[in-house]
């Protein structure tokens, strides 16, 4: 417990403030400890100061020898061979894959979302316009004596030709819609499941648009429509479709800051493909998995630079990027296969066109989702 350090250190681990029993879990220390040998927190009773909590945080991660430098010196400069050393056990020298891969994605795309305008794009959304006066509702105020007077009296509107100018500033549809919408949407009802359904999107659409319709609710009393879980879903979409009408910009940006999260879903599935195309060479699921996750991050961190490039000299240069990343790609193949070349391009190929035909399915249904959600 007296052992002494050779070198005199400075700051927080001076040995006047070392302790002999670690603070977070008690381990018994000497002075020469500079951090406990069982929970690795460093042994000092300094009170921490702002300077020191700063100090502490930037070594971390701008240390020379730390992690961080570490991972993407080895994966800039030897491709496929960190995974290899990675998988082999030597995982204190690296940051962890998953956690490193977050990282860089939710970075890069929140570098997207405000080096872009895609809010500039709202000034293209659809204009709300509602009808000067709701034909439908003026129209039920007529007492008729009965049905074929109250049918003629129709006969006679569209004779007079009266819905003629709001033909002319809406669809036929949205205007037939909109002259009796109760009876339109009655004669949804009679069509088969996916005819009825769209059917209703297109209702709904129509009078969120042009009869202020907010929610549910107030179209259930308006319209005089049942209350089921298949009305109140295709509102919702309609809903959101006229949203995303109204602000596209503002609909890709969130569209955009999904992404980050939707590759942890992709590329684990993606990666049981690779394990079956390479389910001879012994290595486990996990295996591929921190392989994908390796050239995945390689990939965020070019077009990162490439973002910070274009903004600085105003230039596009993500086809360079994904031309050296094509080419860093195919040397990870090989340094952590160890295949020949015909096998390896062959490969390539392969994996490639699967997670470009994967990628956009994985890319549609998270549109769809999101626009259900949205």
């Amino acid at each position: 417990m007296e052992n002494k350090p050779a070198v005199q250190p400075s700051g927080r681990f001076k040995l006047k403030y070392r302790g002999i029993d670690c603070l977070n879990c008690g381990h018994p220390l000497d002075l020469s400890d500079k951090y406990c040998p069982n929970c690795s927190q460093a042994n000092s009773t300094k009170k921490l100061t702002l300077f020191d909590f700063f100090e502490e945080f930037l070594a971390n991660y701008f240390s020379y020898d730390s992690k961080l430098w570490k991972t993407l010196t080895a994966l800039l400069l030897r491709p496929g061979k960190i995974t290899r050393e990675y998988i082999s056990g030597k995982r204190l020298s690296y940051t962890n894959p998953f956690r490193f891969l977050l990282s860089l994605s939710i970075i890069y795309f929140l570098i997207i979302s405000f080096s872009s305008e895609f809010e500039s794009f709202n000034k293209f959304g659809y204009e709300i316009r509602k009808p000067i006066i709701d034909l439908q509702t003026e129209f039920d105020k007529i007492e008729f004596e009965n049905e074929e007077e109250r049918q003629l009296a129709l006969i006679q509107m569209d004779s007079l030709k009266i819905n003629s100018f709001f033909k002319n500033q809406m669809s036929d549809k949205d205007s037939t819609i909109l002259v009796n919408p109760k009876s339109y949407f009655k004669e949804i009802n009679t069509e088969d499941l996916t005819r009825r359904f769209l059917g209703k999107i297109d209702f709904f659409n129509t009078v969120i648009k042009h009869d202020t319709i907010y929610y549910f609710e107030q179209g259930l009393t308006k319209f005089e429509i049942p209350e089921n879980k298949e009305n109140e879903m295709a509102f919702n979409l309609a809903s959101s479709l006229v949203d995303i009408e109204k602000r596209p910009g503002t609909f890709v940006n969130s569209l955009i800051s999904k992404l980050p999260f939707t590759t942890f879903f992709f590329l684990p599935f993606f990666s049981i493909f690779i394990w079956m195309v390479y389910v001879r060479k012994k290595y486990t699921y996990t295996d591929h998995l921190i392989f994908s996750f390796h050239n995945q991050s390689l990939l965020f961190i070019l077009l990162i630079v490439s973002n910070l490039i274009n903004v600085v000299f105003n230039i596009s240069s993500e086809g360079l990027f994904i031309l050296i990343f094509a080419i860093y790609l195919y040397k990870a193949m090989r340094n952590f296969y160890q295949q020949g070349r015909v096998k390896t391009v062959i490969k390539y190929f392969f994996l490639n066109t699967l997670f470009f035909i994967l990628g956009s399915i994985a890319i549609t249904i998270l549109i769809a989702a999101s626009v259900f959600t949205y």
